[in-house]
């Protein structure tokens, strides 16, 4: 078994614009997943790069709202949504309300640099 507490985590600035917790991942946990489970967070107004991975992805939002474009679709979302994104899916999220922005993201298979193009 294999525990993650937050307040132990240390945030780095992810590439696209995030500030990132990386919770679980194939090189942090013992039971072999092929998947990773990460916190994102935005300050009001921030937007994340544009972006697309190999690999596809849930949003869960934890806090705040939201505007997710997936290709050339946009979606409002807020806490307790989640939206799916299909894997080499152009995608952004701009934080819309006014305070700070919290969402997990599941990624599978596992996400890996060499995986991620930003597209701005």
């Amino acid at each position: 078994m294999s525990v993650q507490r937050d307040s132990e985590i240390k945030a780095i600035q992810g590439m696209e614009g995030t500030v990132v917790k990386q919770f679980f991942h194939p090189h942090n946990t013992l039971n072999g997943i092929n998947y990773s489970l990460a916190q994102f967070s935005l300050e009001p107004g921030k937007s994340s790069s544009k972006h697309k991975l190999k690999s596809s992805e849930i949003y869960y939002i934890l806090e705040g709202e939201a505007v997710l474009s997936i290709d050339k679709e946009s979606f409002k979302i807020k806490k307790d949504d989640s939206v799916y994104v299909p894997p080499m899916s152009e995608q952004s999220i701009k934080n819309t309300g006014g305070g700070k922005l919290r969402f997990l993201c599941i990624v599978e298979p596992a996400w890996k640099a060499s995986d991620e193009t930003i597209l701005e």
